[in-house]
Order: structure tokens, then C-alpha cells, then sequence
């Protein structure tokens, strides 16, 4: 290369290295914190709304990834399907398990890492994901391992919060006062249509997205506000790391927020929160 032509070359930004071992080890503790099920059991619908768009049917083999306390996995069940629900978060299983045991529904229950699932190829016919896989640190692996575990021609479901929804609003706000990793890239990119179709489109035959609502409804914005700060991972975590005076702001900025996307004229909370669902057929 001349020097002249060199000269006219961009230098692009060195980007921070993201050491996704610690991350998923701090994910792994966060999820782990609070208690996820408090909020998972309020997301019911969600499951048994991807299983229809997925059009679970009896005898498939069906894999729930980072599945938490089981939505999508009890879900598959009562369609008759044979399901195997994982999560890394042995506690979150263990809810799963005794849900599924009071619903008189077989599921097995596996600790598994998103990114690393302990399956051979091909193992299922359909693979499920509600609001778990988006939160693994390297997007690209848990895309590969997804698809790895289902057969040619079998489905992969998911539901993930969209960017520009409440929860994507909801976890700008806190990233303003816990910001995330240098360098890791949004969960929320897994409720973009474009991001999927760079993660799945080599391996599909056809892609499907469609931007949902879940409507969250609270006795009102400190209901929520409570159930949030004790019970789901990210907020409780965030709140405990912070000083008491950043506490205070940080509720604060959540009350604005809940102000804002709360619907008019009622005295409960009522919140619309986009989230994309995604059937892809593998090729």
C-alpha cells in the first residue's frame, strides 16, 4: 500500500473486549437474585401464544431454552408435546419442575447454558424461547446452538422485548444508572427483525416476525415498582448496587417512565410492552 493510499484509509474505533465469561457469570448471579417467578407467572400468555404461532403439536420433541420458571415449556406440555425445559439458574428450574408437577404435566428439566447446549444435532423438532435467549451474552453462538438442536425443516420460536417497547425504555433507563458492559450488544437486538435475519437467515427457509403487545397490569405504579425491585433480576440488582441517593433517583426516573407508557384515565396500571414473535423454519 502507498503511502498516498494509505492516507486515505479510515481507522475505524478499537472496540472494547467483552470478556462474555465474566458477563454470563454476573448474568447468571442477577437472574439468580430476587424472585424471577413472581414476574415469569404474570408472562403465561406469552408462551402458550408462541406455541400456537409455532403450531406445536403432540409427540414433537420440544426444547424451552433459558425457559425460567417454564412458561413456554408448560405451555408445549399441554399440547401433548415431549418437552425438555433448560436454564442455567438451577432455582428457576426447580419452580418449573413444581408447576409442572401441580398441572400433572411431564416436562424434564435440564441445566443448560444457552450458548452450550448439552444435545446432540437434530434432537428436537421444535425449539421455544420467551424472553430467555436474548440475554445470552454472544448472540451469534446461542443463535448457532438453537439451530444446531433442531432437525431440517423444524421451528424455532421466540419472544424478545422489542428496543423501542416499554421494556426496551425500561432497560435504557437503568442502563443510565448501571450501565452495561462496554461492548456488549442490547438483548432488545433479538426483537428486531434484522438482527434475526443475520443471526438465523443462513440456516432458514423462511422467517416470520410479528410485533406483539403484552400488556402489563399492576394495581398501579408502585405496585409494579415493588414487584419489579424485589422480584425481577435486572431491577433488583440494579438497585441494590447503588447508593442510597442514586436509589432514590433511579425510582424516580422508573416512575416517569411508568407515567409515560401507563394508559390514560386509569386508576391501575395499565402498559402495553412490545415484544417480537419470531417463527423460523430451518432450511
Amino acid at each position: 500500500m502507498t503511502i498516498a493510499a494509505a492516507a486515505t484509509v479510515s481507522v475505524s474505533p478499537v472496540t472494547p473486549a467483552v470478556d462474555l465469561a465474566v458477563i454470563k457469570a454476573r448474568q447468571q448471579t442477577t437472574w439468580a437474585s430476587g424472585d424471577y417467578g413472581v414476574v415469569g407467572v404474570t408472562l403465561q400468555i406469552v408462551g402458550e401464544a408462541l406455541c400456537e404461532a409455532v403450531g406445536v403439536e403432540a409427540g414433537e420433541r420440544v426444547v424451552d431454552v433459558a425457559a425460567g420458571n417454564g412458561n413456554a415449556s408448560l405451555a408445549a406440555a399441554r399440547r401433548f408435546a415431549n418437552v425438555t425445559s433448560t436454564d442455567y439458574v438451577p432455582a428457576l428450574l426447580e419452580q418449573g419442575r413444581r408447576r409442572a408437577d401441580a398441572d400433572r404435566l411431564p416436562i424434564a428439566f435440564r441445566e443448560a447454558d444457552a450458548e452450550a447446549l448439552p444435545f446432540a444435532d437434530a434432537s428436537f423438532d421444535v425449539a421455544l424461547s420467551t424472553f430467555g435467549v436474548m440475554f445470552a451474552p454472544d448472540h451469534a453462538r446461542a443463535a448457532a446452538e438453537i439451530a444446531r438442536v433442531v432437525r431440517p425443516g423444524g421451528r424455532i420460536g421466540l419472544a424478545c422485548w422489542t428496543p423501542g417497547g416499554f421494556v426496551g425504555e425500561l432497560f435504557k433507563v437503568m442502563g443510565r444508572f448501571v450501565p452495561p458492559p462496554a461492548g456488549l450488544r442490547p438483548p432488545t437486538l433479538w426483537g428486531t427483525e434484522p438482527h434475526l435475519v443475520e443471526l438465523f437467515g443462513s440456516r432458514a427457509e423462511d422467517i416470520r416476525c410479528e410485533t406483539v403487545p403484552f400488556m402489563f397490569r399492576y394495581r398501579s405504579a408502585q405496585h409494579w415498582m415493588d414487584v419489579f425491585r424485589g422480584a425481577y433480576g435486572p431491577t433488583h440488582t440494579a438497585f441494590a448496587s447503588l447508593p442510597a441517593d442514586r436509589r432514590k433517583d433511579l425510582e424516580a426516573a422508573l416512575a416517569d417512565l411508568l407515567g409515560r407508557w401507563n394508559q390514560p384515565a386509569r386508576e391501575t396500571l395499565v402498559i402495553a410492552a412490545d415484544y417480537l414473535e419470531t417463527v423460523i423454519t430451518l432450511a
